[in-house]
């Protein structure tokens, strides 16, 4: 969630809005350190910290906090078992903060860096107990980030995370399992590149995280691959799948590359993937069938399913091998 546009939406709305930042979690929680929910005074919000009693106590906070006039950033303990009646039984510290009209010049800018890429800010506290955020850089996908969304230092700042952290996929091929592949990955951490050759391939309407491109040759897309990148193969034809995925396995910054098809089909590329001079090193990186091993249904939502959490899985892998060593300093 693009957190500042919405603050920026909230104040032209209602004159006012106010984020909630989990800081920290000791034990179970519903939602990990940097999970954010926005809301306007009328009640309307959009993020999500966990759901159930501990949101909807944070929803009347932030409200009362609106209700006071823009003030001092709070901070807020709650312990989830004897506090809120929740089982998870840890113990989770937000902040609780207030804009109004006067924040707006300053949060468009941040909601137009924002809307370029992740961005990596430093929060200080001042003497009327607001934080001061300001962009420390801008930090591309596939890049070394921190691992942690949000930590509070020692001395009282905060280094923060914001933007979509989403991973960019080149799906090539707009077929039925195309489709529906890209209908289960609308509301993951993804943006789609969708590539296909022919003409009237693509639906009339994609989601946002989509851009279909119609190029001649759909190989010289991954050119043009961020690193990190994943690729998933499902074209029309198999002289072109072949095609796409050998020039995919030569590119060693590609985190993954995905070829639809069964065993046999993998047996057949290895073999005309060794003819055309790949390396087995690099023939070994081919990921084909793709999806779920124990998944079995062949209907395209149930592909695409399978798919989808395959590669929220991959996903989660990369980014904890990016993450081994924390790139921030001390926790407060």
């Amino acid at each position: 969630m693009r957190i500042f546009s919405r603050l920026v939406e909230a104040i032209d709305a209602e004159g006012a809005g106010a984020l909630v930042t989990v800081l920290a979690v000791d034990g179970s929680s519903p939602r990990e350190a940097g999970a954010r929910l926005m809301v306007r005074p009328s009640g309307k919000f959009h993020g999500t910290i966990g759901g159930g009693a501990l949101e909807w106590q944070a929803l009347a906070d932030a409200r009362r906090a609106l209700a006071s006039g823009r003030g001092a950033a709070q901070r807020v303990s709650q312990s989830l078992g004897p506090d809120l009646g929740q089982c998870c039984g840890g113990r989770v510290r937000l902040l609780i903060e207030t804009f109004d009209a006067r924040d707006r010049i300053h949060l468009a800018h941040l909601a137009e860096c924002e809307a370029a890429g992740l961005l990596e800010t430093e929060a200080v506290p001042g003497e009327d107990g607001r934080y001061h955020r300001q962009i420390v850089r801008a930090l591309p996908f596939g890049r070394e980030t921190p691992a942690d969304p949000v930590v509070l230092m020692r001395d009282g700042r905060l280094r923060e995370l914001f933007g979509d952290r989403s991973t960019p996929l080149l799906l090539f091929g707009a077929g039925h399992v195309g489709r529906a592949v890209v209908l289960a990955l609308a509301p993951l951490p993804f943006t789609v590149r969708w590539v296909d050759p022919r003409e009237d391939a693509f639906p009339a309407a994609v989601p946002t995280n989509v851009v279909c491109v119609r190029p001649a040759s759909p190989a010289d897309e991954l050119a043009a691959a961020i690193p990190g990148a994943f690729v998933v193969v499902m074209t029309h034809s198999h002289p072109l799948d072949l095609d796409i995925v050998a020039h995919a396995l030569r590119i060693e910054s590609l985190g993954y590359v995905g070829l639809i098809g069964s065993a046999t089909k993998r047996s057949r590329f290895v073999s005309r993937l060794r003819n055309a001079g790949l390396a087995e090193r690099e023939i070994g990186r081919l990921i084909c069938p793709i999806g779920l091993a124990g998944l079995l249904g062949k209907e395209p939502p149930v592909i695409a399913a399978s798919v989808a959490a395959d590669l929220l899985f991959r996903r989660q892998q990369a980014e904890a091998a990016r993450h081994e060593r924390p790139a921030w300093g001390l926790q407060g």
